[in-house]
């Protein structure tokens, strides 16, 4: 799985799901990547292929009227320690890697408790 990290979140969520072996930017990895709008790094997740993580909910409404492409990760708890945010993604990996692995997945939004798939 190809993902692209939102710029809202820390570079080191893309550099640790790089270190599991997956193929993750972040959108600092971008010339003036810390300005990318939405509708650029939706453009970028489609011509890459890649699953947008993110924070914004601005993407699920661009998903409810748009429909996907592209597909997105949407992470709806607060603020949390980077090192907690690493944590849970790591023990939901193998249930992330596996909706996105369905063909019909193409949004998912990540809790603390539970990721629920649309």
């Amino acid at each position: 799985m190809k993902f692209i990290v939102d710029t809202q979140l820390p570079p080191r969520l893309a550099k640790s799901l790089v270190d599991k072996g997956f193929d993750a930017i972040h959108t600092t990895y971008f010339t003036d990547g810390h300005l990318l709008d939405d509708e650029s790094i939706r453009q970028i997740a489609i011509s890459k292929d890649r699953i947008i993580i993110s924070k914004d909910s601005d993407f699920f409404d661009s998903f409810l009227i748009r429909g996907a492409p592209p597909r997105v990760l949407l992470l709806r708890f607060g603020n949390i320690t980077n090192k907690n945010l690493i944590a849970l993604f790591e023990a939901q990996l193998p249930l992330i890697e596996q909706l996105f692995d369905k063909d019909e997945t193409t949004l998912v939004e990540f809790f603390a408790d539970k990721l629920v798939r649309f």
